[in-house]
C-alpha cells in the first residue's frame, strides 16, 4: 500500500509537471511560430472581446485550433450545423459547465470565448492527471506487475498524443474515463466501471467497443466460477448454482451493455430529432451562423424543407453519414499516393501496436486460442501447480482482451479512418501502447535492472522517477530504450510545434 500511494503521487506528480510544461511549451509556440491558414471550420465569434480575452487568447489560443473549434462552438452555440454531430456531448457540456459555474465570477472580464478557453486548459489537465492514475490502478489489476505499471503510467505523461491530450479535443475526458472504467471492471466495481464507460461513450464514439471488456470480464468469472462448482456432486444442487450463476452474469452482462450503449442511442435519436423532424426554420438562426453555412454549404434545421435523405434509412444513424460524406471515411478510401506522409507519421503507433500482439501471440499460442480464458486445473497431486500459475507483466493473460481491443482498433483505424488520427486514437484509447512500451523498457534496459532505479527521487518521485533518470542518461541507455522514449518525446513535441500554429499533425 505504501508503495502504491508513493508511486500514484509519483505518477500525479509527473502528469501535473508535463501539463504545465505542454502548457508553457504551446504559449511559447504559437507566439513564436507564425500561423498557418488552413482551410478549417472557423465560425465567426460571438460579441466584443472583454478586457482578459486577449491575454487568454495569447497563452491558451494554440489549443483552440482544427478540431477544438467545433467542441468551443458546441459548448457556446449548441449543436446548429449537421455536421457538428460528428463530436460527441460529454466535452463541450462539461465545458459549458465550468464556463458558467466556476468560471461564472470572471464574467466581468471574460467572454463565454474566453471562459471556454479557460475552461480547456483546467477540465483538461484534471483529466490527463486521472487518466494517469487510472492507467496505474489498470496496470497493477491487469498485469500483477507493478514496476510495469508504473512505468507505463510514466510513459502516458509523455504520450505522443499530448498536444491532443491538453487542446479543446476529447481524448483526456475519454482516456481518464475509459481507464477507469476498466480499472473498475477488473477490481470487480461492475457498476461503477459501466458509469465510467457510458460517460465515455458520451465523449466518443469508439466508447461503443468498450461493452466488450465487460462481455469478457464476466465470461471469465462465470468461467471461473462454473469451475469451482464443477468440484462439487454432482446433483441437482450442483445444477441449481450453475443456472443461478448464469442468469446473475446474463443480467449483469445486459444491463451493463445497456448502459455503457445508452449514450451513443441517446445523442443518434437527438440528431434524428434535430434534423429529421426539425422544431426551427433559418429565422430561427443567428445571420452570422446562416451566411457562414450558405459561404460552406453546411446543413441546418429547417423545418420549410423535406427532411434530409439519411432521415429515410432503415436505420437513420446521423453519426455514420457524417462519417461518408462530410470525413469520406470508408474502407481503403484514404489509400493515395498523397496521403502517404500520414501514413508515416501514423507508422510508429501502428508498428507498436503490431508489435506488442505478435509478441504476445508467439509467446503463448495456447493461451490466444483459448481467448486468455484459465486452463485446465492440474490433476490432484500433480506438479502443475507452479508451471500453470498465471505469468505476470505484459504476458499475463488478462491482458489477452486489452491486445484484442488495441489490434481491432488498428486495424479499423488504417483501413477505415483518415490514417493521420490513429496515434490519438490509439494512445487515448488502449492501454497497450503504454504496457508494451514500459515492458520493453523494464525488460531490456539494463538502467533499470536494480530496485535503486524504482526508489523515489527528489520531488516526490518527479525529478527521478525512472523514466526521468534514463532521459538524463540518455547516452548511456540501450538501443530499445532510445527508440522507445525518442519516439514518445519527439512526437510530444512535436505536436506542440505544428498543431499549435494550425498545421497538420498525426
Amino acid at each position: 500500500c505504501d508503495e502504491a500511494g508513493m508511486e500514484g503521487r509519483g505518477v500525479a506528480a509527473f502528469a501535473v509537471f508535463t501539463r504545465i510544461l505542454t502548457l508553457i511549451l504551446q504559449a511559447l509556440f504559437n507566439a513564436l511560430i507564425p500561423d498557418h491558414v488552413p482551410d478549417a471550420f472557423a465560425p465567426p465569434r460571438a460579441g466584443e472581446p472583454r478586457v482578459l480575452d486577449p491575454a487568454v487568447e495569447l497563452l491558451f489560443g494554440g489549443l483552440s485550433h482544427w478540431d477544438a473549434e467545433h467542441f468551443l462552438f458546441i459548448a457556446e452555440r449548441g449543436y446548429l450545423y449537421e455536421h457538428n454531430f460528428a463530436f460527441f456531448p460529454l466535452l463541450p457540456l462539461s465545458l459549458r459547465a465550468v464556463a458558467t459555474g466556476v468560471l461564472w465570477p470572471l464574467g466581468g472580464w471574460l467572454s463565454v470565448r474566453g471562459r471556454l478557453l479557460l475552461a480547456v486548459v483546467l477540465l483538461n489537465s484534471l483529466l490527463f492527471a486521472l487518466g494517469a492514475l487510472g492507467l496505474y490502478g489498470l496496470g497493477r489489476a491487469v498485469t500483477q506487475d507493478r514496476r510495469l505499471a508504473y512505468c507505463s503510467s510514466l510513459l502516458y505523461c509523455l504520450t505522443p498524443a499530448n498536444v491532443f491530450m491538453a487542446a479543446g479535443y476529447s481524448e483526456s475526458m475519454f482516456a481518464g474515463l475509459a481507464f477507469g472504467g476498466m480499472w473498475l471492471l477488473e477490481s470487480g466495481r461492475t457498476p461503477g466501471g459501466c458509469l465510467a464507460l457510458a460517460l465515455a461513450t458520451g465523449a466518443r464514439s469508439n466508447g461503443v467497443v468498450n461493452v466488450g471488456f465487460l462481455l469478457y470480464l464476466q465470461l471469465r468469472r462465470w468461467v471461473s466460477q462454473t469451475r469451482a462448482v464443477s468440484g462439487s456432486p454432482l446433483g441437482l444442487g450442483r445444477c441449481l448454482r450453475y443456472a443461478w450463476i448464469s442468469v446473475c452474469r446474463l443480467l449483469t452482462v445486459t444491463l451493463g451493455a445497456a448502459v455503457i450503449l445508452l449514450p451513443f442511442v441517446l445523442f443518434q435519436y437527438y440528431g434524428y430529432r434535430t434534423f429529421c423532424t426539425p422544431a426551427v426554420g433559418p429565422g430561427d438562426i443567428p445571420p452570422e451562423l446562416l451566411e457562414l453555412a450558405e459561404l460552406k454549404g453546411y446543413q441546418v434545421p429547417d423545418v420549410t424543407k423535406d427532411p434530409p435523405a439519411w432521415c429515410l434509412e432503415p436505420y437513420p444513424v446521423l453519426y455514420s453519414h457524417i462519417q461518408d460524406v462530410y470525413w469520406n471515411v470508408g474502407f481503403l478510401r484514404y489509400y493515395q499516393l498523397k496521403q502517404l506522409p500520414n501514413f508515416l507519421l501514423a507508422l510508429p503507433a501502428a508498428a507498436l501496436t503490431a508489435a506488442a500482439a505478435w509478441g504476445y501471440l508467439t509467446a503463448d499460442p495456447r493461451l490466444c486460442l483459448r481467448l486468455g480464458l484459465p486452463g485446465d486445473r492440474p490433476a490432484e497431486g500433480g506438479r502443475g501447480g507452479e508451471r500453470d500459475k498465471p505469468a505476470a507483466g505484459f504476458h499475463s493473460p488478462r491482458v489477452f482482451v486489452y491486445l484484442v481491443h488495441a489490434t481491432a482498433l488498428l486495424l479499423f483505424g488504417a483501413l477505415c479512418m483518415h490514417v493521420q488520427v490513429l496515434t490519438r486514437f490509439l494512445g487515448s484509447s488502449s492501454p497497450v501502447l503504454y504496457w508494451y512500451g514500459a515492458h520493453l523498457l523494464v525488460a531490456r534496459e539494463p538502467l533499470l535492472a536494480g530496485d535503486g532505479a524504482w526508489r523515489p527521487g527528489a520531488c516526490g518521485g518527479l525529478l527521478g522517477n525512472p523514466l526521468a533518470r534514463l532521459l538524463r542518461a540518455w547516452r548511456s541507455c540501450s538501443p530499445v530504450t532510445r527508440c522507445v522514449l525518442g519516439y514518445f518525446t519527439s512526437y510530444w513535441l512535436l505536436g506542440l510545434v505544428l498543431h499549435c500554429n494550425s498545421l497538420p499533425w498525426t
